[in-house]
This record gives C-alpha cells, sequence and structure tokens, in this order.
C-alpha cells in the first residue's frame, strides 16, 4: 500500500510531461497553467514532508524519491526557461542551480556511504534557497505581467539570488565535509 506523502511526492515526477506541454501550448493561458502547475507541485514537496512527520509515514522510498523529483521538476523548469530566454546570465543561473544540484546529492551519497550523512543535511540557507527559487521558477515560467508587475523580471531577479545562495549553500556544504574528502 502506497502512503499519502508517497504519493504525492510521486505525483512531483508525473507533472512533468505536463509542464512541458503547458510550457509549449500556442495558447495565451499555457505558461501560467504550467506557472501554477509548478508551484503546485513544489507546495506537494512541503505537504508530503509534513504528512510523512505528522503521522509517521515516513519510508526510506520517499527519503529516497523525496529528493529526486524535487530535482527532477526543477531542473526541467530550469531547462524550459533558459529555453525560452536564451540568455547569457538565465542559461548561467539555471546551470548553477542545476549543477549544485547534482553535486550535492553527489555529495550526500557519497557522505552516507562514510557515514557522515548528518555532515550535509539540509541547511536553513538551503531552504530558503529552494523558497527563492520555486518563487522565482514560478515568476518565470508565468511569463506574463500581472497588474503591471513584469513577473519574468522579478522572477529573473530572484534567479540570481537563488543562484546566489545554491553557490553559498553548497560551500557550505563542502566545508562541512572537506576533511572527509581529502
Amino acid at each position: 500500500m502506497m502512503l499519502l506523502p508517497n504519493i504525492l511526492t510521486f505525483s512531483r515526477i508525473l507533472i512533468i510531461p505536463l509542464l512541458i506541454v503547458f510550457f509549449y501550448l500556442p495558447y495565451q493561458w499555457g505558461l501560467p497553467a504550467c506557472a501554477v502547475l509548478f508551484a503546485l507541485a513544489m507546495l506537494t514537496d512541503v505537504l508530503d514532508g509534513y504528512l510523512a512527520r505528522r503521522f509517521k509515514q515516513q519510508t526510506t522510498f520517499g527519503a529516497f524519491l523525496d529528493p529526486v523529483a524535487d530535482k527532477l521538476v526543477i531542473s526541467t523548469a530550469l531547462v524550459l526557461i533558459a529555453s525560452r530566454d536564451q540568455a547569457l546570465l538565465t542559461t548561467v543561473a539555471c546551470v548553477i542551480i542545476i549543477g549544485r544540484e547534482i553535486a550535492v546529492s553527489a555529495l550526500r551519497e557519497w557522505m552516507a556511504e562514510l557515514g557522515r550523512r548528518s555532515l550535509v543535511a539540509v541547511s536553513l540557507l538551503a531552504k530558503i534557497k529552494t523558497a527563492a527559487q520555486a518563487v522565482a521558477i514560478s515568476m518565470m515560467l508565468w511569463y506574463h505581467p500581472i497588474a503591471r508587475i513584469d513577473t519574468h523580471q522579478v522572477g529573473l531577479i530572484l534567479l540570481y539570488i537563488a543562484a546566489l545562495l545554491t553557490l553559498v549553500s553548497m560551500v557550505g556544504y563542502l566545508k562541512s565535509a572537506w576533511q572527509h574528502l581529502r
């Protein structure tokens, strides 16, 4: 029997094809629908963790699948944004974020092999980075102005901030693990 937190986590992976379809739809509502779907996916990330802890439904499968689902959804959205914008700084920010996700995942796996996983547990800065990233990506996917606010520009600024936080948090993880990496 699949537990609700794991179903929510798995739903994020199933959302990915819909993100892509909505992104490329030739209708005015396609991009806003893509942004809303992405935001919902990010909310399920918060909800599945809360439910798993609240109802003591944490599983090893969920612990494995949750970060994979997050990275797949976020990476997909960043690739879509970079492909549309085709701007150097946007692409660099997207590559920094995706590259950090891969590097930190590998670092966590390596530290788990050494029995030192706790040294690279999710930090508060990483949670702030994820929130900034989720808002930035949602705004950039929306693309259209809302009440004269250029969501793309605001999202782009937040994306740069998220990329900076990404680098800072990665340096923190590397410092914590450094003595075990040498």
